[in-house]
């Protein structure tokens, strides 16, 4: 197994435990474990950014830039309830 494998399945892992972080947080009804699970969200999604920086500056994952005019497309169908 190779360090971009690994990386690789270790951010997936990261954006899965955000999943259950973020719902947890949500459904909590006890406002102690509720600021809990909201520390530990947000190491969680430190932890990812990280893990997103180091791939992206050893060119593991790749990030293609959108042309403004695609962004505004999608903003106007959003608006427009599309």
């Amino acid at each position: 197994m190779n360090d971009k494998l690994i990386m690789e399945n270790y951010l997936l892992l990261l954006k899965s435990t955000v999943e259950v972080y973020v719902h947890g947080t949500l459904e909590s009804s006890n406002p102690d474990i509720r600021e809990l699970l909201k520390k530990g969200l947000d190491r969680i999604m430190e932890a990812q950014a990280d893990t997103y920086d180091t791939m992206t500056e050893y060119g593991w994952y790749q990030v293609n830039n959108v042309q403004a005019n695609v962004i505004q497309q999608t903003i106007c169908n959003i608006q427009n309830g599309n």
